[in-house]
């Protein structure tokens, strides 16, 4: 973790437990989750329902936090895979029973015929022989009719498990998905970062990550109301996602910050994605929807750092983050890479150098 993302994350966290402290909620975990999930702002509807409870001036409580938390955090994600699951188990144990039912009838159709061969073996009068054949027709009707049974459940099991595969599909993807800007979260992005890391140390191919944070959006945030704020962070989603293709992976990494993951990507090709997109979003103008009110346009800050053999995940994302830092501590809508960061820390170090001379 980078400094600039430990502060931040810090800083929400102190946010959450400011809350808890001023609200008087016990700082349970699930209730401390609510409050830095406030504080990041990742979760537009959780934050317009606790602003309105703030405004209206009503007066918080554990029970309150318990509902707010239920509906917005309690993920149906695992309710839905229970389901699913238990559907599973009682169609496995639906087969099982039918398996069941067919071993035990062959065992006693089996038991039939060696008792008729060993009645074959004797003489047997033509009454008895019809007798014998009427039995063995019998029971070689009921074996026809269970596997008749059983090939019907298993054909019925095979269409049910084909059916709950898709749910679980399902599930699986709603689970990798941001709710607001419908591109990947940042669980997506956690393991898509160690498959992409994965595959380059085993190919040598190159691998680039691009960090993007929208510029003043707090102010903007501030200033429009979250609605419109959600309506930026669609744009940029959008924006970034309609510009990487392949392999390429756009997340939502956090509050107003995204991510790209550019596989078999150098950083010149990484740098040539990363400006097009921030003038992409640079040329787009805001509309209020409500009165179709010109709100001006957004910009956007980018850092881009190259895989190394030694990186992790980890390390990979702090360098990006560092150049991300840079870009903004250089007034914002540039891209700037390791390269460009490598340059100013060393005209800044010949400057020092320099003065200190003088």
């Amino acid at each position: 973790m980078s400094e600039q993302e430990f502060k931040r994350a810090l800083g929400y966290a102190n946010s959450a437990f400011d809350l808890l402290k001023r609200s008087g909620i016990p700082p349970y975990p699930q209730f401390y989750e609510l409050l830095y999930t406030y504080a990041t702002g990742v979760n537009p509807t959780l934050n317009n329902r606790i602003n309105a409870i703030f405004r209206n001036g009503d007066a918080p409580s554990m029970n309150l936090a318990e509902t707010l938390y239920n509906e917005f955090l309690k993920s149906d994600v695992n309710d839905r895979m229970n389901n699913v699951s238990e559907r599973m188990h009682a169609r496995i144990e639906a087969v099982h029973e039918a398996i069941d039912t067919a071993m035990t009838t062959a065992n006693a159709y089996s038991g039939s015929l060696q008792s008729a061969s060993g009645d074959l073996d004797r003489e047997i009068s033509p009454a008895a022989m019809k007798s014998l054949a009427d039995r063995l027709l019998a029971e070689t009707r009921r074996m026809q009719e269970t596997n008749r049974s059983l090939e019907q459940k298993l054909e019925a099991s095979r269409d049910d498990i084909a059916s709950l595969q898709r749910d679980l599909d399902d599930v699986r993807r709603e689970s990798m998905l941001d709710p607001l800007t419908k591109i990947a979260n940042r669980k997506s992005f956690d393991e898509g970062m160690e498959k992409a890391i994965s595959e380059a140390s085993a190919t040598n191919e190159p691998l680039c990550l691009m960090l993007i944070d929208i510029d003043h959006f707090k102010n903007f945030n501030d200033t429009y109301g979250h609605q419109t704020g959600d309506q930026v962070l669609r744009l940029v989603a959008m924006t970034l996602k309609s510009n990487i293709k392949g392999k390429d992976l756009a997340a939502r990494y956090g509050g107003e910050e995204f991510v790209a993951i550019l596989p078999q990507t150098d950083m010149e090709g990484a740098v040539i994605v990363a400006e097009n997109i921030r003038k992409a979003i640079q040329a787009k103008e805001l509309l209020k929807r409500s009165t179709n009110e010109k709100l001006g346009r957004i910009t956007a800050s980018f850092g881009v750092a190259a895989f190394r053999t030694s990186d992790t995940a980890a390390s990979l994302i702090e360098r990006a983050d560092r150049c991300l830092y840079a870009a903004k501590h250089a007034g914002r809508n540039r891209v700037i890479n390791e390269v460009d960061l490598a340059n100013i820390l060393a005209q800044a170090a010949a400057v020092a150098a320099g003065a200190t001379a003088a």
